[in-house]
C-alpha cells in the first residue's frame, strides 16, 4: 500500500538522493550541459525557517516519490500565502495507479492546514502531467519557455 507522509527534508536527504538521479535522468533538460547538483543547504535552510514542505510517497516503507514546495507570501502579493512547487516525482512503475492523485490530495490538505491560499504547480512539456493537474481542478495560468544561451 502506498502512503503519504510529511517528513523532514534534512532527515530524509540521504534517502531522497537515491531517487533524484532517476528523476533527473527522466525529466531534466540540457543534461549534457547541466549536471544534477542540488543546493541542499538552501533546502535545509528553508525547511528550518518553515518555508519548505516535503511530502513523501512510500510503498512498504520505501520512498517511491515526493513533492517539494516552497511556502511564503507572494513576492507581488504579500497578503497571499503561496505554495510554489519546486519538484515532484512518482517512480515510473507506479504512475498508472492513483499514487500521483493521492500525493497531490495529501499535499493540498496539508497546505490548507498551514493556511496556504494559493498553490502553483507546473509540468514539463516533454513529460506532461497536465492531465493530473486538470483532474485535480488546477487551472492553467502561465507558460514558461527555455533557451540555452551558454557556450
Amino acid at each position: 500500500m502506498i502512503t503519504c507522509h510529511i517528513e523532514s527534508f534534512e532527515d530524509r536527504l540521504e534517502e531522497l538522493q537515491t531517487l533524484l538521479p532517476l528523476h533527473y535522468a527522466e525529466l531534466a533538460l540540457n543534461q549534457d550541459k547541466v549536471p544534477l547538483s542540488p543546493q541542499y543547504e538552501v533546502y535545509i535552510d528553508r525547511e528550518r525557517a518553515g518555508g519548505l514542505l516535503f511530502v513523501t510517497l512510500r510503498d512498504a516503507g520505501v520512498m517511491v516519490g515526493y513533492f517539494i514546495g516552497f511556502i511564503a507570501p507572494g513576492l507581488h502579493y504579500s497578503t497571499c500565502l503561496t505554495c510554489t512547487m519546486d519538484i515532484f516525482y512518482v517512480r515510473k512503475d507506479l504512475r498508472t495507479g492513483r499514487a500521483g492523485v493521492n500525493l497531490f490530495r495529501f499535499v493540498k490538505t496539508e497546505l490548507k492546514r498551514r493556511g496556504v491560499q494559493r498553490w502553483f504547480v507546473g509540468s514539463k512539456v516533454h513529460a506532461d502531467a497536465s492531465a493530473l493537474f486538470k483532474y485535480l481542478k488546477f487551472a492553467p495560468c502561465e507558460t514558461y519557455y527555455t533557451m540555452w544561451i551558454g557556450d
